[in-house]
């Protein structure tokens, strides 16, 4: 049960959902916020963009968003889950890119503390091809999901256990996205 009368039914809104429906006026710009980062026209995929989301939530200790965004990931990606799971479990050895990596290692630096992503790290990210827009909006993406899992795990909203939930959830963010 969430920290707060979020004046919902915490089943039918789990996580981020109580909260943006508590506060409508703050949940627009946040709303917005994440359509921009990870659905607008980019270099990088939808699901590329979806997984630095659940990578950041996965080191945040954060289900909601983590399991969330991980099927929305997952959705978007070719060997969806595969790729998530590769990821979540060690990005040395995940399938995906060189300059993913790259800049999943960015993201880890951000989640930490903005303040270790180094010279060294964005040359590397450079180097394996990543523009300056990629690596902007990657530490971008980094620093909104510590917010958002701040955001739903210091409410205390609920996490589903039933992965089903996140998948029916992942097609509606596929087709319609966040506003």
């Amino acid at each position: 049960m969430a920290h707060i009368d979020l004046g919902v039914d915490e089943v039918e809104f789990p996580g981020i959902r109580g909260p943006m429906r508590f506060r409508p006026e703050t949940a627009k710009p946040l709303n917005d916020l994440a359509e921009v980062l990870l659905r607008s026209p980019h270099s990088l995929s939808r699901g590329e963009r979806e997984l630095i989301g659940a990578y950041v939530s996965s080191l945040n200790e954060c289900r909601f968003c983590c399991d969330a965004h991980s099927a929305y990931a997952a959705a978007q990606l070719d060997d969806g889950q595969a790729v998530v799971s590769g990821v979540l479990a060690d990005v040395d050895s995940a399938s995906v890119s060189p300059k993913m990596k790259a800049l999943l290692r960015i993201a880890a630096a951000v989640q930490a503390d903005g303040r270790q992503v180094t010279s060294a790290m964005v040359d590397g990210a450079r180097a394996e091809g990543a523009t300056d827009v990629e690596i902007h909006d990657t530490v971008l993406i980094a620093a909104a999901f510590c917010m958002f899992n701040r955001y739903v795990d210091g409410l205390g909203t609920l996490a589903p256990d039933d992965p089903q939930r996140y998948v029916a959830a992942a097609s509606r963010i596929v087709e319609v996205g966040y506003r």
